[in-house]
């Protein structure tokens, strides 16, 4: 299995609700370091598994519309606990989305799975991780 990863980063703003979230119930920040990896059994005709520069592209295109925002005020997070492991799975689905629309280049469309980390710290992170297939049903 081949992989490419790229990454970035993003500044936001939330809060949680429920008990369990102790203090983090009061509107707080975090800074991500963010990491998509593609991953394709086959490259395309140019060796390529996704064009890296339309990757970088893209996440960064998803991650501006966050990016220094308070995500409680945001209405596509609206009703979510925007959990570092929740928005793994929101920059998958847009991600899978962009694969799906050809915006990665011609070698999008061998890719079979799709990771998402997002570094809290040093110490902590999450992810999420699925085939493309079962993002795009």
């Amino acid at each position: 299995m081949f992989s490419l990863t790229v990454a970035d980063h993003v500044m936001i703003a939330h809060s949680f609700r429920g008990e369990e979230f102790g203090p983090a119930q009061r509107v707080h920040g975090a800074t991500f370091v963010v990491e998509a990896e593609f991953r394709a059994k086959a490259l395309d005709q140019a060796n390529l598994l996704v064009d890296i520069a339309a990757a970088r592209v893209e996440l960064r295109k998803i991650l501006d519309g966050f990016d220094y925002t308070n995500l409680d005020t945001l209405p596509v997070f609206a009703g979510q606990n925007t959990t570092t492991e929740y928005l793994c799975f929101h920059i998958h689905a847009e991600l899978c989305a962009a694969l799906k629309q050809g915006k990665l280049g011609a070698g999008g469309h061998k890719v079979e799975a799709l990771k998402v980390l997002l570094r809290e710290s040093p110490l902590a992170w999450a992810a999420y991780e699925a085939p493309i297939d079962a993002a795009l049903a």
